[in-house]
């Protein structure tokens, strides 16, 4: 396996989430990153201050010339704002064999809407059945599936729920769930796996969706197990987030570069 990842995201100019966070953790995991941007972002450590989308044909080139030339062991999907550019995705990678990590990136952290509300039930229908794991937090998940989550057992029955829209598999983050400990649940229909880390008392945690999903998928497109891909990914994530650079006054990025800084080879 060479580890060539195709991440198809929106660009975030603070550098802390999006292609940006993908790149770098692919990178810095061992994986060779395309890219597919799917929008530009007017973003900074508080909010997104302006969104423009791309059209979706472009999008649409873009995943086939990659996918055509240099290929791709995994694809990771992360922001894709509207129904429309969900179709074009779907349709750009009908025919992909490789595994595809979703992550369904509905709202940014500092509290701006990224997907229209009527493009839900687009990626449900177009991409959930296609993804080898879909790795929703707390409010995507109640969105996806209409549950409310109070607890962890709350989370755990409703990427069960979520398993039955189609994907392979769930990771459903626990981060946005009080306690001492952030805990996810991995649910396939072979069974579940429960992994739990200990909370860091941070503000800066800008990018952990996309770093998570696209560290997974870096994982995969090396060889690893699902179960090995989430685990190691998990340990990259909790590591980037104590090593963040301090940057920023509000939701600052990660530390992406840890192992660059501790000799670690993540390969």
């Amino acid at each position: 396996m060479s580890g060539r990842v195709l991440a198809i995201a929106g660009s975030d100019s603070g550098g802390g989430a999006g292609i940006q966070a993908d790149i770098k953790t692919i990178t810095m995991l061992g994986g060779y990153a395309a890219t597919a941007v799917t929008a530009v972002t007017v973003q900074d450590t508080h909010t997104v201050h302006a969104i423009h989308a791309v059209p979706p044909d472009l999008v649409a080139a873009q995943i086939r010339v990659v996918l055509d030339d240099i290929g791709a062991d995994a694809v990771k999907i992360g922001m894709l704002g509207d129904a429309a550019t969900i179709g074009a995705v779907a349709d750009a990678l009908f025919g992909y064999a490789g595994p595809v990590v979703l992550d369904p990136v509905m709202v940014a952290k500092g509290g701006a809407t990224l997907l229209a509300a009527d493009a839900v039930e687009a990626l449900v229908a177009r991409l959930l059945p296609v993804a080898a794991v879909v790795t929703p937090n707390v409010p995507e998940l109640e969105a996806l599936t209409g549950a409310d989550i109070a607890d962890e057992a709350d989370l755990l029955l409703a990427a069960q729920e979520l398993l039955g829209s189609g994907p392979a598999a769930v990771l459903a983050k626990g981060g946005h769930l009080e306690g001492a400990e952030v805990t996810d649940w991995l649910v396939s229909r072979n069974g579940h796996r429960r992994f739990a880390s200990p909370r860091v008392a941070t503000r800066h945690t800008h990018g952990t969706g996309c770093t998570l999903a696209s560290a997974i998928a870096a994982g995969l497109a090396l060889g690893l197990a699902l179960e090995q891909a989430v685990n190691r990914a998990r340990t990259y994530v909790v590591r980037a987030i104590a090593a963040a650079p301090g940057l920023g006054s509000g939701h600052g990025p990660l530390g992406h570069g840890w192992p660059l800084a501790a000799g670690h080879d993540q390969g």
